[in-house]
């Protein structure tokens, strides 16, 4: 007699799966950690076979456990697609959101992969820009809601995490020891009066050795050793690192991830960004 596995438990061992341990998996399904391991231990007694090996308190994916990922994920994503286009409750429509370029990875991808399986008739306009810009924007209601990095969100933000900003240079780079010490910002960034301004009280000369309105500019040109610069905990570029000698250069303090929603923002697809937004910027640093 052929046996069908349960779906439920399936779109557990693949959210652990892709989420690399129990604990996430349980938040991002709105269940307990004991519930996600007794639905992992069904699908074991059910198909026979081991799925995961731990490794050093990890959770390591056996040979049979990588090929029933392989299935899972193709038959979640079928389940998924066809709830939504036959169901009742089928959403259409655009959800636009803004996030900071710095704190775009590692969180937004997968939560907007996620969501398209979820609800594949909805479509998420992602802009990534700078605080300040996307405030602007999202008051004169080009945004559904935003993420933002700022020292003190306005009162009608939810503040999801507070982290340290870093000062960052290149990989085994020495540009962080020369003065005048060579900046790389972009104009608007919110960090850059905050560097400058730490230099300045430390009484460290400094000039702007990049700027211009281009993200990969600036990080290439860190990763080249010509220039350094701030980012969030977190949110370093390749080819760079944070600058850990704390009598080099000034400490910058923390900086506040918040998140603003519209009012008109509400309904199922709404909650389900917004769960995954929090669920992921408190427990990313």
């Amino acid at each position: 007699m052929m046996r069908n596995l349960d779906l439920t438990a399936l779109r557990a061992f693949v959210t652990v799966a892709d989420t690399g341990g129990v604990t996430r998996a349980a938040g991002f399904l709105n269940l307990t950690q004991s519930a996600v391991s007794m639905q992992l231990k069904r699908l074991e007694e059910a198909l026979g076979q081991v799925l995961f090996l731990r490794a050093q308190r990890r959770l390591v994916l056996s040979p049979e456990g990588e090929l029933l990922l392989s299935y899972g994920r193709r038959m979640i994503a079928l389940n998924d697609e066809a709830v939504s286009r036959l169901g009742a409750g089928a959403f259409e429509g655009e959800i636009r959101l803004g996030v900071p370029y710095d704190v775009v990875y590692p969180a937004i991808p997968p939560i907007m992969k996620r969501l398209s399986q979820l609800y594949p008739l909805m479509r998420i306009s992602l802009v990534s820009s700078f605080t300040v810009l996307l405030k602007e924007e999202f008051a004169r209601g080009k945004f559904d809601v935003i993420v933002t990095t700022e020292q003190q969100p306005d009162a009608g933000a939810e503040v999801l995490d507070q982290r340290n900003l870093y000062w960052i240079g290149a990989v085994d780079g020495t540009c962080w020891q020369r003065r005048p010490l060579r900046l790389g910002f972009k104009q608007a960034c919110i960090f850059r009066p905050l560097a400058q301004e730490a230099l300045e009280a430390a009484g460290i000369p400094w000039e702007m050795a990049v700027d211009g309105e281009s993200d990969q500019v600036i990080d290439a040109s860190v990763a080249a050793d010509l220039a350094v610069t701030v980012r969030v905990a977190g949110g370093v570029p390749e080819a760079t690192m944070p600058i850990l000698n704390e009598n080099a250069l000034p400490p910058l303090g923390q900086t506040r991830i918040g998140l603003y929603r519209q009012e008109r923002f509400k309904g199922e697809v709404a909650e389900a960004l917004l769960h995954e937004l929090r669920f992921a910027y408190r427990s990313a640093a």
